[in-house]
């Protein structure tokens, strides 16, 4: 049904105990998809707030509602003040009335004018006042824009005076949702203190505030540091609104980062000077012979049949063009994030335009190497960037927040990792792999030569899977590694996400073992000082391949094919995966990890892949996936891990619930946020937790989706997915 012959129908408002609340229901990192719940309706985030000036609407917004499905849009409240026509009727009918939109409407508060020309009549307190009497969903209070020329001096009295009025305007806001916008410029310190002081009082959105001139003048790098800046040390529970922020050229990055809502009126005044926004960057009409993107709005016209419109018809179109163009890459940005994939997003959006491609290189590349090539990187793996990018002191005080967000990465990910340049080795996700790798994985000795399989691309186990057990079974003691693109990983680790499921042309893997790099990769596998050699799988037969890896490393050969202890040596390769995988996706060490795993038979697949791990009594612990080379933990399991983790040592974190959702919990219904009273260790989204009683008694197991910050936070959604309730009463 075309949208100009039905309305679409008013939305349900939110029921009274969740206006305000804010939850995510999916997310990749720190990308989230949530919604925020209004008085007129469920919005859908990550999304844009239209930016409608009551004089001026170039599109109107019933349009918006009924044609684009706009959930909220934004309009200043300053300016409906000063005028006594538009005044009368929102103070009368409400603004919703005024602007004929039922959805929900966000206020700006007369900041953003003070910046343009210098002050405002009205104060801090009535402005919040007149925008709760005229019945917004979401009010802002009035505070002191951060121009980008102020002194650092300045900047702090521009905090400290919105600090100042935080309180009293969210005592006038009487209950209405208020925006708390974070100001301090380009000085991290002063982002700090806006943020951790504005999250103390009831804000139900967080605006990253003086922004505009940082775009204007493509200060993209200094964009992102102002986000990097503020929004770690923010509530989690709250939207980030980017303010005034409406080129879907920024999306991917900010949404990459944590932002939820983006207003901007671009849409529109671009459209006035006959410029588009794309994707890619803004293109002006009067140099087009075709559309840079075919919309609905432009299908069966061509620039130039637009170029000949008066100039009404012509700013219509294009704004609507540019609507589309906005609303389709927020879409494709939703989606990314649904499919794990919205770094690599931001990734390639970074190459359409120096400046962008400035920021995502700060983002990912130490400051003290810029972005200048690694020494010798012609005969390094690439993977040395994801160490430099770690440990590098010159980050100082912007390193935590790295740190927060690679985690919360999910981390064995969905699918294969697309190589895409150096870029890839420092996405978030592939950064918290090595990471969690090299805290968690300990070798089976604490001395003994190392063989590193190289020259191809996984599947190794069916590659050198036999002649490895062979090695094995006549030298137990030898550690056997494998060279991914991603680094160097344990034998045990061959099929996990994401080192074994990289897309990328052959050369990568056939790159010749550096020996440098190599004992800097053993060192972070614990493995430092020991003697290695490399297993080319690209040379001659993989049998006398292997024999020349051993007798290099001073070894004899590879036990015989019917030699006694091959048996053996297959059966404690298997249990070597299981114990190592319970160590990296458990956060088990090793000796707890092989008590957990002691003595354990197997049903394997018909591909010869372990399919269920069994303890010594026979009693189902462990299933890997097939599908990331990760581990799901049985009922069982949960019963014999929890009996082997005492509280406060490593193993799984811990997530308590009080005793009224006990019953619930324990017959497998989900934790929500709310109803869990602490968290002892380190949540990660899509990572294995145990659920306890107050006394400590186990209750369920399942997979966080959330941090532990988060888990304490957030007031609506599901803290915890749980797969095994283990209390059927």
């Amino acid at each position: 049904m075309a949208w100009s012959d039905a309305g679409r129908p008013s939305p349900k408002p939110a029921r009274d105990a969740d206006i305000g609340r804010f939850e995510v229901k999916h997310r990749d990192g720190r990308a989230r998809l949530g919604v925020l719940h209004t008085a007129h309706g469920a919005v859908q985030t990550p999304t844009l707030l239209p930016v409608i000036n009551p004089n001026i609407r170039t599109i109107e917004p019933r349009e918006m509602w009924d044609r684009y499905g706009i959930e909220m849009l934004i309009t200043n409240s300053y300016i409906i003040w000063k005028h006594d026509d538009l005044k009368v009727k929102a103070v009368t009918d409400g603004v919703h009335a005024l602007l004929d939109f039922p959805g929900a409407i966000m206020t700006d508060s007369g900041t953003f004018q003070s910046y343009v020309y210098g002050d405002v009549e009205v104060g801090p307190e009535e402005i919040v006042a007149f925008q709760r009497a005229i019945g917004v969903d979401v009010a802002t209070m009035l505070d002191v824009f951060s121009r980008p020329e102020m002194t650092e001096e300045e900047l702090q009295a521009a905090v400290e005076e919105t600090l100042a009025r935080a309180g009293p305007s969210v005592t006038a806001a009487e209950g209405t949702m208020l925006n708390g916008p974070i100001q301090g410029g380009h000085v991290h310190a002063l982002r700090r203190r806006s943020a951790e002081g504005m999250g103390e009082h009831g804000f139900a959105v967080h605006p990253i505030g003086g922004i505009v001139p940082v775009m204007e003048q493509q200060r993209y790098a200094d964009l992102a540091r102002v986000v990097m800046g503020s929004l770690p040390h923010l509530p989690p529970d709250r939207p980030v609104h980017m303010f005034g922020c409406g080129h879907p050229m920024l999306f991917p990055m900010l949404i990459a980062l944590g932002a939820d809502l983006f207003d901007s009126a671009a849409y529109a005044l671009f459209a006035r000077d006959g410029r588009l926004l794309t994707p890619t960057g803004t293109v002006h009409l009067d140099r087009l012979q075709e559309w840079p993107l075919l919309v609905p709005c432009v299908v069966g016209c061509s620039p130039e049949d637009v170029r000949r419109m008066n100039d009404d018809d012509r700013t219509t179109l294009l704004a609507r063009f540019n609507l589309e163009v906005t609303l389709g890459e927020l879409a494709a940005c939703r989606q990314a994030v649904h499919e794990g994939r919205i770094w690599e997003r931001a990734e390639r959006r970074s190459h359409a335009h120096p400046a962008l491609r400035e920021a995502f290189l700060w983002l990912t590349t130490s400051p003290a190497r810029g972005s200048a090539p690694i020494p010798g990187s012609e005969h390094l793996l690439v993977t040395d960037r994801v160490a430099a990018r770690d440990t590098s002191p010159a980050r100082g005080e912007w390193e935590p927040a790295w740190d927060w967000i690679v985690e919360a990465q999910t981390t064995p990910g969905a699918g294969a990792v697309l190589w895409a340049g150096e870029d890839t080795f420092v996405r978030p996700q592939v950064v918290a792999a090595r990471r969690r790798l090299h805290a968690a994985w300990r070798p089976r000795t604490t001395e003994g030569p190392v063989l590193i399989v190289h020259g191809a691309s996984a599947p190794w186990r069916d590659r050198v899977g036999r002649q490895v057990e062979r090695a094995l079974a006549a030298h137990p003691g030898l550690e056997v590694l494998v060279l991914s693109p991603l680094g160097l990983v344990p034998w045990a680790l061959e099929d996990m996400q994401p080192f074994a499921h990289v897309e990328s042309p052959a050369w990568l893997w056939a790159r010749p073992l550096d020996p440098a790099w190599v004992r800097r990769e053993l060192e972070r596998l614990h493995l430092g000082g020991r003697s290695f050699a490399g297993l080319n799988l690209r040379t001659g037969e993989v049998g006398e391949a292997v024999d020349d890896a051993l007798a290099d490393l001073g070894l004899g050969p590879r036990a015989a094919h019917d030699a006694a202890g091959l048996a053996d040596a297959a059966a404690a390769i298997l249990a070597e995966q299981a114990r190592s995988k319970a160590m990296v996706e458990l956060n088990l060490d090793r000796a707890t990890a092989e008590a957990f795993v002691d003595r354990p038979t197997f049903v394997m697949s018909s591909t010869g892949r372990i399919r269920n791990v069994l303890d010594a009594e026979g009693r189902h612990i462990l299933s890997p996936r097939l599908t990331d080379g990760g581990l799901s933990l049985t009922d069982e399991g949960a019963r014999r891990l929890h009996a082997l983790c005492s509280p406060g040592e490593q193993g799984p974190p811990v997530v308590t619930v009080p005793d009224d959702a006990v019953p619930f919990v324990g017959a497998g219904r989900n934790v929500i946020h709310g109803f869990l009273t602490g968290v002892e260790g380190a949540l990660v989204p899509g990572r294995t937790c145990l659920v306890v009683d107050e006394s400590g008694g186990l209750v369920a197991h399942g997979v966080a989706r959330c941090t532990s910050r988060e888990a304490m936070t957030f007031r609506k959604g599901i803290a915890v997915r749980v797969r095994g309730g283990l209390r059927s009463s």
